[in-house]
């Protein structure tokens, strides 16, 4: 018999379960149910698959609803990956289940799980739709030598980095969250996306400790970019970063992300995550040209009846209108505004 039980206030057997399975993810962590309840009010429905008194399956599911985006169950929402995490089959189509029941008993118009890969054919009924590829992530292993992982990245993005490195760019590596608030509500804004509220910055920072730090990337001592990053395993996963109006002139970015990598790889990642990112935009396009290559993301959706999977994102035509408004907005206006239309993307 499988039972599956709400993850109670001690969380120490489901990280145990979830550090213990290769395919277990960053986001799969307990601590996200904390950082997302804190952060956007959002209700958290974590749950545990229990058999023989062993933990054998986590699903980290948090219900969404918002008058703009309407009312969804993610797993994890504002996180790339995560789905039911369990050790066999029984316990994920426990899991699944669970999550389906959930979805009608809430009405909740679809629930979402965010897979880094293709779910097991078993685990999972056809009643749990797939999306095309809209989103991709980019995963290559990192060594120790520098050169080496210089050397990998091609020809044309290594003369920029390189660029960077021949303007004397610095970069300091620490916990500053207000900087790095100030440079990427700068970037979004010019990019048309609304921005997170400062706090759920500084939340990540206190929730996660040692497992983060922020990269920031000065010119002639001025701060131009920044990234936070997250470490699990030995993995790096540069997650919230982005750069000024001067950072693309003095090749900021770039620099900033040998920068991470090199520091990541002395750190002893061997693994280098760029993250999600929707075919066919420019955040695409700079990871390719990294040398990265791109691999499908495996999500899957089960829907109220007459509902359809969500698209929401910049490449939406209905949102265009909202994009190009919003990049013309002040700075100030984007900081007050944005958090409250962020919290309902997930």
């Amino acid at each position: 018999m499988i039972r599956v039980v709400p993850l109670g206030p001690d969380p120490t057997a489901w990280d145990a379960f979830v550090r213990a399975q290769t395919a277990a993810t960053f986001f799969h962590l307990a601590a996200w149910r904390r950082v997302i309840e804190t952060s956007f009010a959002h209700r958290s429905h974590y749950v545990m698959a229990e058999q023989d008194g062993a933990v054998v399956g986590v699903l980290p599911l948090v219900q969404v609803r918002t008058r703009l985006f309407g009312h969804m169950l993610i797993s994890n929402p504002f996180c790339v990956y995560g789905g039911p995490l369990a050790a066999h089959a029984e316990a994920a189509r426990a899991l699944a289940e669970h999550a389906a029941m959930l979805r009608a008993k809430l009405g909740a118009r679809v629930c979402e799980f965010r897979y880094l890969e293709p779910p097991a054919s078993d685990w999972l009924d056809d009643t749990w739709q797939p999306r095309d590829a809209l989103y991709v992530t980019f995963r290559r292993a990192i060594v120790a030598d520098d050169d080496v992982n210089l050397k990998a990245i091609p020809r044309k993005q290594r003369a920029v980095v390189r660029k960077g490195i021949e303007r004397g760019l610095t970069a300091s590596v620490g916990r500053n969250v207000d900087q790095l608030y100030a440079i990427y509500a700068q970037s979004v804004r010019n990019l048309g996306t609304p921005v997170f509220a400062r706090k759920y910055f500084r939340i990540l920072a206190d929730t996660f400790g040692t497992a983060l730090d922020v990269v920031t990337v000065q010119d002639k001592d001025v701060p131009v970019a920044s990234v936070m990053n997250f470490y699990w395993r030995d993995e790096v996963i540069p997650y919230y970063g982005g750069g000024t109006e001067a950072a693309r002139s003095c090749y900021a970015n770039d620099f900033m992300y040998w920068e991470v990598m090199r520091r990541a790889a002395a750190r002893g990642c061997r693994l280098f995550d760029f993250g999600r990112s929707k075919q066919g935009t420019g955040a695409y396009a700079f990871k390719k040209n990294w040398g990265f290559a791109p691999t499908a993301l495996s999500y899957r959706f089960k829907l109220a009846p007459g509902q359809t999977i969500p698209d929401v994102n910049p490449l939406n035509p209905k949102y265009r209108l909202m994009i190009a408004a919003w990049k013309r907005l002040p700075l100030p206006v984007t900081k007050l505004v944005g958090p409250m239309l962020v919290r309902g993307v997930g």
